[in-house]
């Protein structure tokens, strides 16, 4: 069983910027960043492939968030910038056992993160 730790949530200014970060206890496959507001469902943020070349946004964040992942090191990245209060809520990472390539629904992961909060003040 692989546990999966988020860091790097906290409370920013909108405009401002913020690196999570998801450290896994071993070795994962594709992998994703979720993310749920108060009051709604869980959405996918952004995806990657196993070997990092493949990436999926939602239109939401494109261009202002960038997923990336260090095999060596099994560790998965989301680096935030120009946050607007509608990026508020608690971000998930989430990773398969085996799957290469992109992975978009929730109920396809194996392992999930506690969860970070990401609070963006107007």
């Amino acid at each position: 069983q692989v546990k999966l730790v988020e860091s790097g949530g906290g409370l920013v200014q909108a405009g401002g910027s913020l690196r999570l970060s998801c450290a896994a206890s071993g070795r994962i496959a594709a992998a994703a960043w979720f993310r749920q507001a108060p009051g709604k469902a869980r959405e996918l943020v952004a995806a990657i492939s196993r070997n990092g070349a493949l990436t999926y946004y939602i239109d939401d964040v494109k261009g202002r968030f960038t997923i990336s992942r260090d095999n060596g090191e099994y560790t998965l990245f989301l680096q935030m910038n120009s946050l607007k209060p509608d990026d508020t809520a608690v971000y998930y990472c989430a990773a398969d056992r085996t799957r290469g390539g992109l992975v978009r629904i929730a109920s396809e992961y194996d392992y999930w993160g506690q969860g970070t909060q990401v609070t963006v003040s107007s």
